[in-house]
């Protein structure tokens, strides 16, 4: 009789110690976010978006970029400026979805937020094979997307997975006049860069091998009518916020990815140089990893998935300058090799605001 007393204390002691456990871990599962939670974040992403204010890639949550653009909403308005709580960075905090006060704000005007669109032929002209080495890259005369669902994801400022949930089962095998739910945001055209003003012409030289010309920057303000005058950016390398300023005024701002404590982007106030659309970028990995330039480098052409993306904009430091990306997802995360990184949707909407001479601040 003691052995099986002494057997099942032991029983009830081991099960006792695995079963909270196991209700621990299911626990540490949140839920996933209700319909209506989504369609509200992304509300507010699409708000904050056509009102200049980047959140980053449009997902359905209220993430941490989305809330440092809703406070610089406010402080442009003239609200009292907030500063978004410090959240520890966590995989599931990052993935929170609890809503922030929106109150005051005109989120009635974004609507629908999801808009049919019709997958149309040219979404397949700038897609091909894209090999993941530079050294492969560089034989191709153009970095394109990797398919159709990359290049609509990025036209219309979304995360691909998100794009996926709000068309379940439709991606993977696109084709012209399929049917498609998107946010309802200004879509960015890869064709029309080349239009951009200000800006200068398609330059056969690598961005980031023009030399400094702080006097003699292309595209003076006498060739960018419309841009305004007396404007200027701020980067916030602790925040990894770039604002747009004209004079006091807080008229833009977009979340960048900045340089990392080894590659650190260049403190200091800086001017705004040439601003060359659908750059080539010489990739010299010991200049990258360690600002030693060698002889062992490629020079990758134009393309959306170019390393710096569709848009350089030098500053007076050679080899330094705010371009895009081809990696959207990176932004407000990864750390650069020491210039400021944007979306490619919102570096064209940078350069449409700044001309050469513009004062630009790293701090």
């Amino acid at each position: 009789m003691n052995a099986i007393l002494r057997f099942a204390l032991v029983a009830v002691l081991v099960l006792g110690s695995i079963l909270p456990a196991a209700a621990r871990k299911r626990s540490s599962h949140s839920p996933p976010p209700r319909k209506a939670d989504v369609e509200a974040a992304a509300r507010l992403q699409v708000f904050l978006d056509r009102a200049n204010f980047g959140p980053g890639k449009i997902d359905g949550r209220y993430n941490d970029i989305t809330r440092k653009a809703l406070a610089l909403y406010r402080e442009s308005r003239g609200e009292q400026p907030q500063t978004p709580p410090p959240q520890p960075k966590t995989k599931s905090n990052a993935k929170s979805n609890v809503a922030p006060d929106v109150t005051g704000l005109d989120l009635a005007s974004v609507d629908p937020v999801f808009i049919p669109y019709t997958v149309t032929e040219a979404d397949f002209q700038s897609i091909g094979q894209l090999p993941k080495e530079p050294a492969q890259q560089a034989k191709l005369k153009f970095l394109p997307y990797r398919d159709a669902a990359d290049a609509i994801a990025e036209k219309f400022h979304s995360d691909i997975h998100f794009l996926e949930q709000l068309n379940p089962g439709k991606l993977k095998a696109l084709k012209p006049g399929d049917q498609l739910m998107v946010p309802n945001v200004e879509p960015f055209e890869l064709a029309s860069v080349k239009d951009v003003k200000p800006g200068s012409e398609v330059s056969s030289q690598a961005a980031n091998e023009m030399e400094d010309q702080p006097g003699t920057q292309a595209g003076g303000p006498e060739q960018t009518p419309g841009a305004p005058a007396g404007v200027a950016i701020k980067v916030d390398v602790k925040t990894n916020i770039l604002e747009v300023r004209e004079g006091e005024k807080l008229i833009a701002a977009y979340p960048v990815t900045v340089g990392s404590t080894h590659t650190a982007s260049p403190i200091g106030e800086w001017k705004v140089g040439r601003i060359t659309k659908m750059p080539t970028f010489r990739y010299d990995k010991e200049m990258l990893q360690h600002g030693q330039r060698s002889g062992n480098f490629y020079v990758l052409r134009p393309g959306p998935r170019n390393p710096v993306g569709v848009m350089w904009i030098a500053l007076n430091k050679k080899g330094i300058g705010i371009h895009g990306t081809n990696d959207p997802g990176s932004i407000g995360h990864a750390a650069s090799h020491g210039c400021i990184r944007l979306a490619n949707w919102d570096v064209v909407r940078l350069a449409t605001k700044i001309k050469p001479g513009d004062n630009a601040s790293i701090h």
